[in-house]
């Protein structure tokens, strides 16, 4: 047998040796436990597959010619190659920095000094400080080129997310910017350090306003659900209330969804009684999510806006509306992306999400792969016009 082969068989028993410690990894040690007292022979086979994992790692430390990848990052491949064999787009594999940004934006606000992050044509990352931000209170400008971060110089091999991680941190905890910007000739000047301390930066998921071409119809826009957008929805309504809007455009377009619960309690939002959603699983069992009491507004009259970029949670949410006949559905068809994951954080803060159930809604009808069909099918038009929002203007006025 050629030593390339032998090397690549025992690169495949380490793959599948490390696919096996990464279930355990995963939380799944208690299947294993309970399988074990039901099936004795089946456990004997996986300890047996384990061993073969150990005497795999042990001959390619000693013998493979080459630098060999961390452990680490061994065993990152070894999962992310198992999940390539389920075939699902859903079931994924986190890395724990990229785990840490996914929770921030899931809980809508974050400790960090609030700015936008990206590299402009000469390869430098630029900032953008918001609006009242700590990094605005303390001197930071729209267009600074930030150089290192606590000391750490910034490198072509930076990314943006591993400076997002960086700033992001504990509330009152400070972090020190390295900085230059260009002055009115466009040269830059010399460096300077910023010492900033860490706030709240709440980032917003819903915007509204009342229409400029229609005063009486109200705009709100869900980019996608965090833990606090059913907060927010609910004061967009009470400030529309407030301003004469008497219907309601919700726009759901281009929202990939987030998360469940705060979908559901939207949709309540607009709903009396029944049923968001339901979820059914592998195993015979369902569960309902029933309509939660003490929404804001079922009565007003209110048209969905929705794509093909409508994902997930939106889809719920457009789904339940749909079916209770609250709310036509204008646009184009849905993403259909109607699966449930699960989210297992691991021991070193990465994650595996995992695909649970299905969706269905009301009346049913299951979202993934097929996506929600528009009550009035009504395509994007180029340029600054918005078709889709006009026809959901005329068919509110005419209500």
């Amino acid at each position: 047998m050629s030593n390339s082969r032998r090397v690549f068989q025992l690169v495949g028993c380490l793959a599948l040796g490390l696919c096996l410690a990464a279930v355990y990894a995963a939380g799944f040690g208690a299947y294993q436990l309970w399988q074990r007292q039901q099936n004795p022979q089946s456990n004997d086979t996986l300890q047996e597959q384990l061993g073969v994992f150990w005497e795999a790692w042990r001959v390619l430390e000693q013998d493979f010619f080459g630098d060999l990848p961390s452990a680490q990052e061994r065993t990152y491949g070894a999962i992310r190659e198992m999940l390539v064999l389920l075939d699902d787009p859903y079931t994924v594999f986190v890395e724990p920095q990229p785990r840490e940004l996914e929770r921030d934006h899931m809980r809508g606000s974050f400790g960090g000094i609030g700015v936008d992050l990206w590299y402009d044509a000469e390869g430098r990352m630029v900032l953008s400080p918001y609006s009242d931000s700590p990094a605005a209170e303390a001197g930071v400008l729209e267009g600074d080129i930030l150089l290192a971060l606590d000391g750490e110089q910034i490198t072509a091999e930076t990314t943006i997310d591993d400076v997002r991680a960086h700033l992001h941190g504990e509330q009152g905890t400070q972090v020190t910017l390295t900085l230059t910007r260009l002055d009115a000739s466009g040269f830059p000047i010399p460096s300077f350090d910023l010492t900033i301390t860490r706030g709240e930066i709440r980032v917003p998921s819903v915007t509204w306003r009342a229409l400029d071409q229609a005063p009486s119809v109200g705009y709100i826009q869900i980019q996608g659900f965090t833990d606090r957008t059913d907060e927010e929805v609910v004061d967009a309504i009470n400030d529309l209330k407030e301003k004469g809007v008497v219907s309601l455009v919700l726009d759901l377009r281009d929202n990939y969804g987030g998360l469940i619960s705060p979908a559901v309690d939207v949709a309540s939002q607009f709903l009396r009684d029944g049923v968001v959603m339901i979820e059914e699983k592998r195993s015979t069992d369902e569960k309902t999510y029933p309509v939660r009491s003490g929404g804001i507004a079922p009565d007003i009259p209110m048209a969905v806006l929705i794509n093909g970029n409508t994902a997930s949670a939106a889809e719920i949410v457009a789904g339940a509306l749909q079916d209770h006949e609250r709310a036509p559905l204008i646009g184009e068809r849905t993403f259909g992306k109607g699966s449930v994951q699960l989210i297992y954080d691991l021991s070193d803060e990465s994650s595996l999400h995992v695909t649970t159930a299905i969706w269905l809604t009301p009346n049913r009808n299951r979202i993934e792969g097929r996506g929600l069909t528009p009550n009035v099918i009504a395509t994007q038009s180029e340029g600054p016009q918005d078709a889709q929002l006009d026809y959901a203007i005329e068919y509110l006025l005419n209500e």
